[in-house]
């Protein structure tokens, strides 16, 4: 699982039915370095959201077969999906 943070939303003019009872996000992964100032310099990616995350929201999001786990016996299509939302991460940072 890595954290990442919302960009946008992904707009499908015909969803195959599998794909209705959420919405696809635009994420972009962080780094451990890239959380301090809340962006990153990742390539951002389509992440399946059935929690509701808004534009901006700081998520932990899975990837892979990890991701489309909690859908089986169905089969729906996705790479990557939204699993948490964060309120709030205290980072501890070491003194210098």
């Amino acid at each position: 699982m890595r954290l990442g943070k919302t960009i946008g939303t992904v707009t499908l003019v015909e969803p195959h039915p599998t794909m209705r009872g959420g919405v696809l996000k635009l994420v972009v992964p962080l780094a451990a370095a890239d959380l301090a100032r809340g962006d990153g310099p990742g390539e951002p990616l389509v992440a399946w959201d059935d929690l509701g995350a808004g534009d901006g929201q700081l998520v932990a999001f899975s990837e892979g077969g990890e991701a489309a786990q909690p859908f089986l016996p169905l089969d729906k299509p996705v790479d990557a999906s939204i699993a948490a939302l964060i309120d709030r991460l205290d980072l501890d940072h070491p003194s210098q």
